[in-house]
C-alpha cells in the first residue's frame, strides 16, 4: 500500500528523528513471538536432533573404574596400636600419597605392568585421586574409552600404589578398600544434557532472530502506524496492484463504497421528495 497524507517539513522531519530511535513495545515483541512460536518449537527440535546425532557419531563414551585405598602413618603389627594423631597425620597426608600416585616413575610402572601404549602424560589426564569426606581413605578413578581398560589401569594402581608410597614415606602403612570392577556404564556423553543444551540454543538463535528482525523493521504495515507516530489525517490510500493482497483490499473497501453510496442515495432521494 501507498498512504498519502499532509505534514509539514519541519514536522516530518522531528517525526522522523524520533523514528530513529529505537523503541521496543513489549506487548507488540511478545505477540510476534507468539505467532512465530511454530518457528521457536521448530528450531528448539532441529538443534536438539542436530546435538543428539553430533553426540551419537562424534562423542565417544567414557568408562570409568575405582578403587579406594586406606592410609596411615604407621607400620602396623599386632602389637600396635592406631592412635588419633596418627590418623590425622594420615589425613594430612592423603594429598603427599596423591602427587607419589601421579609422579612420572609411578605412572611408567602402571604403563610397563598393564602393558599400555600411553605415555605418563597421557596416563596422568586418565586418572584423578581425591580423599573421601575429608578421611584418611582417597579413592583413585580412571576414566577410559574402554571400560575393561579403565578397570584394568585401575587394578594396577592397586597393585602398584602401596609399595611406591612405602618406599618414599616412611612408618606409611597403605591397604586397598576396594578394587576396581568392569563398568559397562558410560559416565559420559549425557544425551539428555547434550540435547537440551542444544535444543535451548536453537530457542536463543530463534528469538534472537526475531527480536532483531523485529528491531530493525523500519516498514509502514498499517493505517495505524501513520495516525500514531505523525498525528496527521490520511489523504488517500494507494493499494499496491502487483501483489495477490489487491483481491484482499478491494473486498474489504466494495462494502464500504457500496453502504456509502447507498447512504447518499438515499439523502438525495429525501431530498427530492421534500
Amino acid at each position: 500500500m501507498v498512504y498519502v497524507y499532509q505534514i509539514k517539513l519541519e514536522e516530518y522531519l522531528m517525526a522522523q528523528k524520533e523514528r530513529d530511535m529505537i523503541e521496543i513495545d513489549l506487548l507488540k515483541l511478545v505477540l510476534i513471538l507468539w505467532r512465530k512460536a511454530w518457528a521457536i518449537i521448530l528450531a528448539a527440535i532441529i538443534m536438539g536432533g542436530v546435538a543428539f546425532g553430533v553426540t551419537y557419531n562424534f562423542i565417544a563414551p567414557k568408562y570409568q573404574a575405582s578403587i579406594k585405598v586406606y592410609v596411615n602413618n604407621t607400620n602396623q603389627s599386632s602389637t600396635t596400636t592406631l592412635t588419633q594423631s596418627d590418623l590425622n597425620v594420615a589425613k594430612q597426608l592423603v594429598d603427599t600419597y596423591i602427587v607419589t600416585l601421579k609422579s612420572r616413575t609411578t605412572l611408567n610402572q602402571i604403563i610397563t605392568e598393564a602393558g599400555l601404549e600411553y605415555d605418563s602424560d597421557e596416563l596422568n589426564e586418565m586418572i584423578t585421586a581425591a580423599a573421601i569426606n575429608s578421611t584418611e581413605v582417597f579413592e583413585v578413578t580412571v576414566t577410559s574409552e574402554d571400560a575393561k581398560e579403565a578397570a584394568l589401569i585401575a587394578n594396577t594402581v592397586a597393585d602398584i600404589l602401596p609399595n611406591r608410597i612405602t618406599e618414599i614415606v616412611e612408618n606409611s602403612s597403605v591397604r586397598i578398600v576396594d578394587y576396581a570392577i568392569i563398568n559397562e556404564e558410560p559416565v559420559s556423553p549425557s544425551y539428555v544434557k547434550n540435547v537440551a543444551i542444544g535444543a535451548l540454543a536453537g530457542i536463543v538463535v530463534a528469538v534472537a532472530l526475531i527480536f532483531l528482525q523485529f528491531v530493525l523493521d523500519n516498514k509502514i504495515h498499517s493505517e495505524e502506524y501513520l495516525i500514531e507516530h505523525y498525528k496527521y489525517p490520511i489523504l488517500a490510500v494507494i493499494p499496491d496492484l502487483n501483489t495477490n493482497s489487491k483481491q484482499k483490499y478491494y473486498k474489504k473497501k466494495k462494502n464500504y463504497y457500496s453502504s456509502t453510496a447507498s447512504a447518499i442515495q438515499t439523502d438525495s432521494t429525501s431530498g427530492k421528495a421534500e
